[in-house]
């Protein structure tokens, strides 16, 4: 049974300050799936994703979630619809303990589920092992897998990873990898990410979309993807 469109983007304009980054981006994502944007750096991908999410307005064009425009939206009313965003250089709150931070992300989704923080410490191990610890503290890697597990205790249907591999070290690009496929695969959780790691959008993406001078340009499916030779080419384009 082929699953129904989750997002809908059409036409999206957007930019910064009246200069234009994305012209014209059209793309869909059906439930369940996961999705890669790839393309080298400057092409929009960030912008992208702050407009998916809420950060900027969309200047023309249009958001659906689920059949429903969102293009009014605030950001955190979106993350109440349903969408996580993990930014790109993770954005966890320092001073606060690991726990302290899982729970910002209940507030934030405006609903608590009765023991999801297990859930996620399951997902990430490290979570609960460092669950008193002040995230500040934390490498890299680790702060990565608190910035998703945050997003996670909102329970969204979708979640938009800006960069995850940025400035991580290659064997937890891996577990970190694996863990998404896993909570996809487990919970039928969207996942829409941005990446230049070539390992990592091998690991994770079902089918990919790349980007250049803010529009979409190509699509890759899943049998083109196992090349990565042909990942490299468009990451270059």
């Amino acid at each position: 049974m082929r699953k129904d469109v989750l997002l809908d983007v059409i036409e999206l304009n957007a930019g910064y300050g009246g200069k234009p980054v994305l012209q014209g981006v059209d793309f869909q994502v059906r439930e369940g799936e996961i999705v890669a944007v790839i393309g080298r750096n400057g092409v929009g991908k960030s912008t992208l994703m702050k407009t998916l999410i809420g950060l900027l307005s969309t200047d023309k064009g249009s958001i659906n979630l689920d059949g429903a425009s969102i293009d009014l939206l605030s950001a955190h009313k979106r993350a109440r619809k349903g969408i996580g965003y993990v930014p790109q250089g993770r954005d966890v709150f320092p001073r606060m303990t690991v726990l302290e931070n899982l729970l910002v992300g209940e507030s934030i989704a405006g609903k608590s589920t009765p023991g999801k923080v297990d859930e996620i410490y399951r997902y990430f191990p490290i979570l609960k092992e460092r669950a008193d610890q002040r995230a500040g503290t934390m490498s890299g890697g680790q702060q990565q897998q608190l910035a998703i597990g945050r997003v996670l205790m909102g329970d969204p249907s979708m979640i938009l990873l800006d960069e995850p591999s940025e400035g991580i070290q290659p064997n937890i690009v891996q577990d970190i990898a694996r863990i998404m496929v896993e909570l996809n695969r487990e919970t039928g959780v969207t996942v829409v990410f941005v990446e230049q790691n070539v390992d990592m959008i091998r690991a994770m993406a079902q089918r990919c979309y790349v980007m250049d001078k803010g529009r979409i340009v190509a699509e890759l499916d899943r049998e083109m993807l196992q090349d990565r030779d042909t990942i490299r080419r468009y990451l270059s384009v």
